[in-house]
Formats: structure tokens, sequence, C-alpha cells
């Protein structure tokens, strides 16, 4: 039986990548994912915008406080993720390192999913 795993991209905050930077990356990234998807590991992947469009809801008593932003400020937000299916931890991390590899020098975590 498979487990899903969850890679997490880490990104830092900022301006995007020039063209001629991001192109080649997103190419590599694409032939990564067909990669995924050829051998049944994908679930599905999705890039997200920048933190400052996130928006918080606490629930407090009983109301729900929405704070704009990012729930934790810091220089480093989630910037996409992939959900994968592998016999193992040892095979997800495998993506995981492809994965990092691809998008060097961002980082990459990996865990399991829960369900």
């Amino acid at each position: 039986m498979t487990q899903k795993y969850l890679l997490s991209i880490y990104q830092p905050d900022g301006e995007v990548p020039p063209p001629e930077v991001l192109d080649p990356i997103m190419e590599n990234l694409g032939k990564l994912n067909e990669e995924m998807q050829t051998s049944g590991a994908w679930v599905f992947a999705v890039g997200l915008h920048p933190p400052s469009t996130a928006t918080v809801l606490r629930a407090k008593d009983d109301d729900v406080l929405m704070t704009d932003g990012p729930f934790v400020e810091g220089k480093e937000h989630i910037g996409g993720f992939t959900v994968i299916q592998a016999a193992d931890l040892d095979e997800a991390l495998e993506w995981g390192r492809r994965l990092a590899t691809v998008l060097s020098p961002l980082s990459i975590e990996v865990r399991p999913i829960a369900f």
C-alpha cells in the first residue's frame, strides 16, 4: 500500500526571478512532473500566490478574527507544493531530492500525509 507525502517548496519572499532564470527552472520542473505522472507517483501540484495575499482566520470565543498577510512573518514561505504517493519514506525522499535539485537553491520539506 502506498502512502501520500507532501513535498513543500520553500522560497524567499521578494521578486520573481527574471525569465532567463525562471524559464529553464520551470521547464525542468515540468519534465520532473511528467516523470512523476508517468511513474504513478504524482497526485497533484500547485504554485501559490505571494504570502501577502493570504488571510488568516482564527476562532476566538464566538467570533472568527481575520488578519491580512501570512500566518507567520518570515523571510521564506511555502511557494507551492506537490502531493505524491510512494511505497515508503525512502521513495518519497528520492522524489524530494530530485525536486530540490530542479529548484535549487530552494528547500523542499517532505512530510507524510495523515489520513
